[in-house]
């Protein structure tokens, strides 16, 4: 008889807990200095988790995030504190990732999530209500429908945040009573959710979305900010896309990273940093900036891009023509403001520069 196939779907995404579960293991097993109640890891473990290392039985803890050091143990005092971790940046430096890892190196749990949006309740920061439970026997628990928060304190865990100034300035002051109090009312039951210890919240906001919803001056006392840069140095973005795409190849189905892949991924940053910083690497050459952010995270997206362009419609080498098929996209988001841009781009820096033939070649 012919050997039946696995049907199990296979995840997508798998969560960090579960896709980082080996690590997480081999961390805690060999973790001696002291862990913060709650906590599954000592804050140094949490640290290594996040920056990567080798332990001592030579298990390979790879890095999540590239970056200062210090910028990675600043956040992870802040939650060791009473106080709320906020994680501030432009698009594409890593904010939501970091609060993945976070969560999951400490409470082994990244799940608690609330993505806020501007048409967001308060509900989904304190319970909401099974109104057919509701209706047929009152206000119960059983008919509370817990938020991640409420969950989050009872369990004594990490609750992630996301876009915080997206949420709505009425919502947000729902957050006081909870990071200041360390409590939930509850005044249909004529009750209280107290947090366990353990239980904190990591939340992100975007530079870019400054002056949607303001945080008030009494919630923005109840973090601790960590503004997340974008990376330093030509080098250093240069890796953390090249590690990222890798990471995700297997994933997509796509060959290991070659050579080639890489000395690509290397033009593809150093466009990306020229139009975002508006000069030449050099700092010889003004140019325009597009309305496009230009992040390290659409840079790993053009690379996967271009590489599935290439696994699939060519010869398996990444060639100019896929870098340029997904560079374009990428680049020109407001056809107006940004073709004319990247046009005078192309023309000033790309044709000028000794290597880049082939690229203008393509898009010239």
């Amino acid at each position: 008889m012919p050997k039946s196939k696995n049907t199990t779907p296979e995840i997508l995404r798998p969560h960090a807990e579960t896709a980082y579960a080996h690590e997480l293991k081999a961390l805690a097993a060999q973790d001696e200095f002291a862990r913060p109640t709650g906590w599954n890891l000592s804050p140094r473990a949490v640290v290594t988790y996040l920056l990567g290392d080798t332990l001592a039985d030579g298990t390979e803890i790879t890095p999540k995030y590239f970056g200062e050091r210090r910028i990675i143990e600043v956040a992870v005092s802040s939650l060791v504190t009473d106080r709320a971790l906020l994680l501030v940046g432009v698009p594409g430096t890593a904010k939501t990732w970091v609060s993945e890892h976070l969560a999951a190196a400490i409470s082994g749990d990244s799940k608690l999530l609330v993505q806020g949006t501007a048409g967001m309740s308060e509900d989904a920061l304190r319970y909401g209500w099974n109104y057919a439970r509701l209706l047929a026997e009152g206000p119960s628990e059983a008919a509370m429908v817990p938020s991640p928060v409420m969950v989050g304190m009872q369990t004594g865990k990490i609750v992630r945040l996301e876009e915080l100034t997206r949420i709505p300035s009425d919502v947000q002051d729902a957050l006081i009573t909870i990071l200041s109090e360390k409590l939930l009312p509850v005044p249909e039951l004529n009750r209280e959710v107290q947090a366990v210890r353990g239980f904190n919240v990591i939340a992100t906001a975007n530079d870019r979305d400054k002056g949607v919803n303001e945080l008030s001056s009494a919630l923005r006392r109840r973090f601790n900010t960590v503004v997340m840069p974008l990376p330093a140095t030509l080098e250093e973005e240069v890796r953390i896309v090249t590690d990222r795409s890798g990471a995700a190849a297997a994933g997509m189905e796509l060959p290991p990273i070659k050579k080639d892949v890489a000395d690509e991924i290397t033009r593809l940053v150093t466009i990306f940093r020229e139009l975002r910083n508006g000069r030449t690497e050099d700092g010889r050459t003004q140019v325009k900036q597009p309305s496009s952010t230009l992040s390290t995270a659409e840079a790993i997206s053009v690379v996967n891009q271009s590489r599935a362009l290439s696994h699939h419609f060519g010869s398996g080498t990444l060639e100019t023509e896929h870098l340029a098929a997904s560079l374009t996209g990428a680049i020109i988001k407001d056809r107006e403001q940004d073709a004319p841009i990247w046009r005078e781009y192309l023309e000033v820096v790309v044709r000028q520069r000794k290597g880049w033939e082939d690229l203008w070649e393509v898009l010239g």
